[in-house]
């Protein structure tokens, strides 16, 4: 059964405030797949078939229309002589601006994920935010959007936090380390924050698998330096990274980057406070709002 459909939903549409999602990156990586397949002596139609995708999201990828995801990657790559050139040429693609559907694919992989690992150092992670914080954090961010577009992107926010159910199997384990300079920041004031502390405070108490640790102000040595580092684990036991810019997203699954990313997110659980002394300083924090 094939797996592709013609979903705007992969790519070739224009993101709320963003860029047309088809560049330059998409057409390169889409010549590159069909000189592999024309190379390998495969039709279009047979090669669909041995991926199972429709023969029509073969011909959109390979025209750069839309946005090839993980799953096509995997399956492409064995039938395409399995040298690991479609991996790389995969990570180029998301190096370009305004593919916002990246971020997409990585909330799809969230979805099933049983293992994900985030350091921030610049906002609370989505998954744990309040409504009031995540809103107050999208207003007067240029460029400046319409309130029902912030009321959109909150409400989708607030939907992925249903990752953190323990009904789900098998559950997801969250490992979240935080700067404590995020949280002195007082996004939204301090009615916003006192809500805010009070909501971590709770989700570390009431959910087994979400653990939380603070990566205190003084800090003599930090692995975090080079910014924020999110890591999944799949069901068959796949690790994926996702990288964002300013103007970009990056979903990384080459081996040697995601080993990189793990040894320094294991530094950063042994260099933050322990989830014991994390829930203290929240409790400091808290009191003294």
């Amino acid at each position: 059964m094939a797996h592709g459909t013609d979903d705007a939903d992969d790519g070739g549409t224009t993101p709320a405030g963003g860029e047309p999602e088809t560049s330059d990156s998409l057409r390169t990586f889409g010549a590159f797949v069909q000189g592999l397949r024309e190379f390998r002596g495969l039709g279009r139609e047979e090669f669909a078939s041995r991926v199972g995708f429709s023969k029509h999201t073969i011909a959109s990828i390979e025209q750069g229309r839309r946005m090839p995801d993980v799953d096509f990657v995997e399956r492409a790559e064995p039938v395409l002589g399995d040298t690991g050139a479609l991996r790389r040429a995969f990570e180029h693609v998301g190096r370009q601006p305004g593919l916002a559907s990246w971020f997409r694919q990585w909330a799809r992989l969230e979805r099933s994920a049983i293992s994900l690992y985030n350091y921030e150092c610049r906002l609370v992670p989505g998954l744990l935010q309040t409504e009031a914080y995540a809103r107050a954090a999208s207003e007067d961010v240029p460029p400046l959007v319409s309130e029902a577009a912030i009321t959109e992107r909150v409400t989708a926010r607030l939907a992925r936090q249903a990752l953190l159910s323990t009904d789900r199997e098998p559950p997801c384990a969250f490992s979240f380390i935080l700067e404590q300079a995020v949280l002195e920041r007082h996004t939204g004031g301090e009615d916003v924050t006192r809500e805010l502390l009070d909501h971590l405070l709770d989700r570390t108490a009431l959910r087994w698998n979400v653990v939380l640790q603070i990566m205190p102000l003084r800090q003599p040595t930090h692995a975090g330096v080079d910014g924020p580092i999110a890591l999944l684990e799949t069901p068959a036991n796949r690790w994926f990274a996702y990288s964002e810019g300013q103007e970009n997203g990056r979903l990384i699954a080459e081996a040697k980057s995601i080993s990189t990313l793990q040894q320094r997110y294991a530094k950063l659980r042994s260099q933050a406070l322990t989830p014991d002394d994390t829930r203290d300083l929240l409790e400091r924090m808290r009191g003294a709002l």
